[in-house]
């Protein structure tokens, strides 16, 4: 392992920042006992797959995106039944469209595999060690915030509504204040430790897992989570403004990200104001536009996803760019997200940028109760367009809006940072970069700053309320049909940043959420 940071420390040298206070008391403790980042940053996510089950779990993918020397980048995406077809799902379920919620909804969940490999490529601890506090709060239980109440009476409200009644009747609506117990996700977790993900995908936990969504008319097998793999792939880069911006390729919306801060270098940004908005927003429009039109699993697409960042495809979307007034805009894409993003960095400069969803908060409305999941639906972002690259299709992966980011500078790192918030993470990405860039802020002043999220139902542009006034008044002038939400709300995505500096670390962590970031 490389070993890069410098001897004299005025900075804290570990760092690890979650959306939770008590993922990041776990992650803190693990490096406090000696664990390295990837030992923290796994403690953390199996924490909060406990305290946020309407977010994240044992049900759903995960990708990650390490430094060790040099740039690792994984993806644990699952993948639709291989033995259906479009017909047969679109016949089954009734739909003309992808549906939501329900066993179509889900491909196979590649978060386990995905611990198990990162704990085996980097970790100094065992996954008994690493899930020792969740298991605990799973088993004893966790009080819970007003916040975290709201998320479940969310998930409960939005379930019943379509006739899915898991959830419900195995959390029923608990209150702030409450404690929540979950002795079946706690055993899952103690085989796990004991049998590995063997008893996960080739065991009796897939086993069941196959058997829920079968009985609700699914078409997913024990053989199609059985087949399951992740696989190391080659990050996306892009240079702006002297740093190389790092993003997950395809089925992810990483090139999304990449493509608006391209789009948006060479435009006069000049000091934060409506005029830097506007373009952002414009920039950002064009980039969800390609992203649906364009992407999708890799094997189904037809334009090469390097074109897409490519000169002559960047002059051209900002030659289109209208300074003066806005654009139409029509999004594909429209589940929202229900998926956290933590960070991890220590002493010795190993650095991990993890994701992890069930994508529609608690998933597809389906769990597997003897063991305590709840199973995602990301394979809700396909669509049944023939000919689509996203269509669709057996031992397809969806297309995914999970992008764990990296940056460099001279080829060292500089920052670790991403966001939740489904089809908001890109549009954070470019935000938050765009003001320690442009601006010099520092991780905290960049994420607190107020946001801008283009909405994917409506395709009304969201902007926080702690904006100047005036801005939003001039944008409405220049055609913006926006929408004046609360400060640091939900919405725009709950992200984290860790910045490498000389002698350590210096952090920024959300405050739309109930976490933070610590340090040694």
């Amino acid at each position: 392992m490389s070993v890069w940071l410098e001897q004299a420390r005025s900075y804290p040298s570990g760092v690890v920042a979650t959306p939770h206070y008590l993922a990041t008391s776990a992650g803190l403790a693990m490096l406090a006992g000696g664990g390295n980042a990837i030992d923290a940053a796994l403690a953390a996510n199996l924490v909060l797959g406990v305290v946020t089950p309407y977010m994240c779990g044992v049900g759903g993918d995960l990708l990650a995106t390490v430094w060790d020397g040099d740039v690792r980048a994984y993806r644990g995406v699952g993948r639709a039944p291989a033995g259906t077809t479009l017909a047969a799902v679109r016949e089954e379920s009734g739909s003309e469209t992808m549906p939501t919620f329900g066993p179509h909804a889900c491909t196979v969940p590649g978060a386990v595999d995905g611990w198990f490999t990162l704990l085996e490529r980097w970790g100094t601890r065992s996954f008994g060690d690493v899930s020792a506090a969740a298991r605990r709060y799973a088993t004893d239980g966790f009080p819970l915030t007003r916040r975290g109440a709201w998320f479940f009476a969310r998930n409960a409200q939005t379930f019943e509504h379509f006739g899915l009644h898991d959830f419900t009747n195995a959390y029923g609506v608990p209150t702030a204040g409450s404690w929540v117990r979950q002795p079946a996700l706690a055993r899952t977790l103690q085989v796990l430790a004991d049998e590995g993900p063997d008893a996960y995908y080739r065991g009796p936990i897939g086993a069941a897992i196959a058997q829920r969504l079968q009985r609700a008319g699914g078409f997913l097998t024990s053989e199609d989570i059985a087949a399951h793999a992740g696989a190391w792939v080659e990050p996306l880069r892009a240079s702006v403004r002297g740093a190389e911006i790092l993003e997950l390729p395809p089925p992810t919306q990483g090139i999304a990200a990449l493509e608006a801060l391209r789009i948006a270098d060479r435009l006069d940004l000049g000091v934060d104001g409506p005029d830097r908005q506007h373009l952002l927003i414009e920039s950002m429009k064009m980039a969800l536009a390609d992203r649906d039109e364009y992407l999708g699993d890799p094997a189904a697409m037809t334009v090469d996803w390097d074109a897409l960042l490519a000169d002559e495809w960047i002059d051209d979307r900002r030659a289109r760019l209208d300074p003066a007034r806005a654009q139409h805009f029509s999004p594909r894409l429209t589940p929202s997200g229900g998926t956290i993003y933590l960070n991890a960095a220590d002493r010795d400069g190993l650095l991990v940028s993890l994701i992890q969803s069930n994508f529609f908060g608690a998933g597809c409305g389906l769990r597997v109760d003897e063991w305590g999941i709840n199973l995602h639906n990301r394979g809700s972002a396909f669509n049944f367009d023939a000919g689509h690259p996203n269509v669709f299709g057996p031992s397809k992966m969806p297309l995914h809006t999970l992008i764990p980011g990296l940056a460099l500078r001279g080829g060292r790192p500089w920052l670790v940072f991403g966001s939740e918030g489904g089809h908001g993470q890109a549009q954070t990405h470019l935000q938050i970069l765009t003001r320690m860039l442009v601006d010099g802020d520092d991780p905290q002043a960049a994420i607190t700053a107020p946001r801008f999220t283009i909405d994917p139902d409506t395709a009304r542009v969201a902007i926080e309320d702690h904006f100047d006034p005036t801005w939003i008044e001039e944008l409405r002038r220049r055609g913006h049909d926006l929408d004046v939400v609360p400060a640091h709300r939900h919405g725009p995505g709950i992200a984290h940043a860790i910045e490498c500096v000389a002698g350590g670390y210096r952090a920024g962590s959300d405050p739309r959420a109930e976490g933070g970031a610590a340090g040694l």
